[in-house]
């Protein structure tokens, strides 16, 4: 096994930077984008807490340090998100704005491929119409 397998997806992208960096180019593709405006409509106008909180859990769930939960608990993913109707259209959304910031990634394809997939499950997962 090589060192590069040993990696968590977090230090494959390349750590807390990065990571940051994602997820507010992720809020900026969304604040922007006209296809996405019933999903930016979903959060609050000011956009820190949202940037934050993303960066924080997705920390965690890259295999960085768990953030989210040492702040908030259990991310309850589902739970969180029931005061909002996702359904395939929001979703999507979301994936377009993610799909855009990931390819923006200086990282090799395989690696965004994999985040990108594994990214859609959990938004899909959060489809609750």
């Amino acid at each position: 096994m090589s060192a590069v397998d040993e990696m968590t997806p977090y230090q494959l992208l390349g750590g807390e930077g990065v990571v940051r960096w994602l997820c507010n180019r992720f809020y900026d593709i969304m604040d922007s984008e006209p296809a996405a405006a019933p999903l930016r409509a979903m959060h609050p106008a000011d956009l820190a807490g949202s940037r934050q909180k993303l960066f924080m859990f997705l920390s965690g769930w890259l295999g960085g340090p768990s953030l989210y939960i040492e702040a908030f608990g259990h991310p309850r993913l589902r739970m969180r998100h029931l005061p909002f109707a996702i359904d395939e259209a929001a979703r999507d959304q979301w994936m377009a704005c993610m799909r855009t910031a990931v390819g923006e990634l200086v990282v090799e394809d395989e690696v965004k491929d994999k985040l990108l997939a594994a990214l859609y499950q959990t938004a899909d997962f959060m489809r609750n119409t």
